[in-house]
């Protein structure tokens, strides 16, 4: 319990909820457009290629969204953990051992 309350614990925990919303919202944002779509089509059929367009367009440039953000969550929780200090830390090459 003390862990999860150290500085380390409550970043960790914050990029999870960060990225489980992230995700919610892009899921909920592409199922609005969906049936929004599905609806438009059904009220003119003839109007339905340029509703699909419209509806593909506008998902992906939310997927974009949703993936920028989770890889910003993804980034802070590298960052935080101290992974990155770590890193910079352990050696580049190996020397080899002198004869």
């Amino acid at each position: 319990m003390i862990e999860l309350l150290s500085g380390m614990g409550l970043a960790l925990f914050g990029v999870s909820i960060g990225s489980g919303l992230v995700l919610m919202g892009a899921a909920g944002g592409i199922g609005k457009i969906a049936s929004s779509a599905v609806e438009g089509i059904a009220r003119q059929p003839e109007a339905g290629a340029k509703i699909q367009t419209a509806m593909l367009i506008a998902a992906a440039l939310i997927e974009g969204v949703a993936f920028f953000a989770l890889i910003v969550c993804l980034l802070m929780g590298y960052a935080s953990s101290g992974l990155v200090e770590s890193a910079q830390k352990a050696p580049t090459a190996v020397e080899a051992p002198s004869h």
